[in-house]
């Protein structure tokens, strides 16, 4: 349990580049920042620590009758936000639910509600007897009156959907955490694979379509580079690669395209983990990255990873969590990197050429932004957001406390919430389109948070 002087600590630590690679060696954090709102403070009901003038509101708890009237699925994990009609904030998130987990699904605790939903709109029904029981809620937020207006299934039949990321043409890629094959019994269909859902205020369920071309293996998150339309991915493996998928046609996911894995340029299977005995990379040195195309990406024995690092030489990372696009790159999370195994930040800056014959001339590069080393600092980073104001802000999934923090351009990490309630992981940070509310779920047991206060910009 942290103690009110460690949040303070934290909150006044910087760990920028030369602060990041002294704390390699575990040296005590002691550099000032003014970065961060204040120290929190204790939430009177227990649920929400948040700095002193900002406030949260609880909404859609696991369990409750959504406007579509099935229930809220719990698990809630990855989320984005994106702008809806009248000024609303439209919400698509996820739940990581499997049929092993034992978790609340949407159609009640008998499957009474299963009657309401078509078969069809299932992308693995389980032969009739045991639906896949993942899948994507969408939740129309007012941010004004900070109220829930309305929230309903958009997504069902899949499974594990842990991250994803939203597309600049206004939809969310969710993707499952698995690598499930169909059998005869229980699975009507291999599992491994990203979904599309727009987000829209229409009440009905997307049309289940996998991107089969975006791969299959353990997916974890995805990033769209607005400019090329390029969209990069992570992969929750403790040997995970970082992929790119090219897609025909721009903002077309479905129509196919190619899967292709990062290998640093000069340093081939690098091993960017820097677990011990020896370190790989250090904070603040970007070194050249090149891409190489991958085959048989639907991987049936779940080897893609394995096969591009000891055949293709292509870089591993530590479990590959969330990612996200900021105006200088992508930024994506490796929870189990560094020395002590509790969480990396990494930066790849795509080439101006990205994607196209002549990024061999001035390629991309990767650079680890940060690695702390330090509990207080960051305890297995999980998903995380860009703030309006260009910060990166993540969640933690750790053991212990979980907070939500903030890192600046510069490195230097602070403090912006805490969930008081449990230990139970933090998911989903993203901000409201109109910067007012950081919202974030609660993963057990299973509900959103909304923070609002006296953001920065």
């Amino acid at each position: 349990m942290l103690t009110r002087r460690d949040l303070l600590a934290a909150a006044a630590v910087s760990a920028g580049f030369l602060g990041a690679r002294r704390l390699f060696a575990g040296a005590p954090a002691t550099l000032p920042t003014t970065a961060g709102y204040g120290p929190l403070l204790p939430d009177p009901a227990g649920l929400f620590d948040v700095p002193a003038g900002f406030s949260y509101r609880i909404f859609s708890r696991t369990g409750q009758v959504m406007d579509d009237q099935l229930r809220v699925p719990g698990k809630h994990d990855g989320m984005a936000a994106f702008a809806g009609p009248n000024g609303s904030t439209l919400l698509v998130r996820n739940h990581e639910l499997s049929a092993d987990l034992g978790a609340a699904d949407a159609f009640g605790f008998n499957k009474e509600l299963l009657r309401r939903v078509s078969p069809g709109k299932f992308y693995d029904f389980g032969f009739g007897k045991n639906p896949c029981p993942g899948g994507t809620t969408t939740l129309v937020y007012n941010t004004r009156d900070q109220m829930l207006e309305r929230h309903y299934l958009s997504l069902a039949g899949t499974l594990r959907n842990c991250a994803g990321g939203p597309t600049p043409w206004g939809s969310w890629v969710t993707c499952e955490e698995t690598v499930i094959r169909a059998n005869e019994t229980e699975y009507e269909k291999d599992h491994g694979y990203n979904f599309e859902v727009p987000a829209t205020v229409e009440m009905e369920l997307v049309d289940p379509v996998p991107l089969r071309a975006m791969g299959r293996f353990n997916h974890e998150a995805i990033a769209v580079d607005a400019k090329s339309g390029i969209v990069y991915q992570t992969e929750d493996r403790h040997e995970g690669l970082i992929y790119r998928y090219i897609s025909n046609i721009k903002g077309k996911l479905a129509e196919g395209g190619r899967l292709q894995a990062m290998r640093a340029k000069d340093r081939k299977s690098l091993d960017t983990r820097n677990w011990e005995p020896q370190r790989t990379m250090d904070a603040g040195l970007p070194i050249a990255v090149e891409w190489v195309d991958m085959e048989d990406i639907e991987s049936p024995t779940d080897e893609l990873r394995m096969w591009g690092f000891y055949a293709k030489g292509c870089a591993r990372f530590a479990r590959g969590e969330g990612m996200w696009a900021g105006q200088d790159g992508i930024y994506f999370a490796c929870t189990n990197g560094g020395t002590r195994k509790q969480g990396q930040v990494f930066r790849y800056t795509p080439s101006p050429a990205e994607g196209t014959a002549a990024e061999v001339n001035n390629p991309g590069k990767l650079e680890l932004f940060i690695e702390p080393n330090n509990s207080n600092l960051m305890n297995n980073a999980d998903n995380l957001t860009i703030a309006p104001w260009a910060d990166v802000v993540f969640s933690e999934d750790g053991p212990g406390d979980n907070f939500l923090r903030g890192i600046t351009p510069k490195g230097e990490i602070y403090t912006i919430g805490r969930n008081a309630m449990n230990n139970s992981e933090l998911a989903g940070c993203c901000f409201s389109p109109d910067g007012t509310t950081l919202f974030v779920n609660i993963q057990n047991p299973g509900l959103t948070v909304a923070i609002f206060g006296p953001w920065r910009g």
